[in-house]
């Protein structure tokens, strides 16, 4: 089973959320409905920036982190050149 890590843009804010799921259709709808991560309830909706895919939830995990480290700009600089992040 794949996993991804996903960056989410707030609609209320424009502030980013970063996750990992093995389903993003659920993980999407849960962040939408207020039953996702905290940070996402009073946030909404939610729209997916882009994905990228790991082997297992390990590796993901560890991207995730080190994702979470990256300032604003950064992180917007891989959403929009996806193929650049991991390299």
């Amino acid at each position: 089973m794949s996993w991804l890590l996903y960056v989410l843009e707030c609609s209320k804010d424009l502030t980013l959320y970063t996750g990992i799921t093995n389903n993003l259709d659920k993980r999407l709808k849960d962040h939408n409905s207020g039953r996702g991560a905290k940070y996402t309830k009073t946030r909404q909706p939610v729209r997916v920036l882009q994905t990228w895919d790991y082997p297992d939830r390990g590796t993901a995990t560890s991207a995730e982190r080190r994702f979470k480290k990256l300032a604003r700009q950064k992180k917007l600089s891989f959403v929009d050149n996806p193929d650049d992040w991991e390299k």
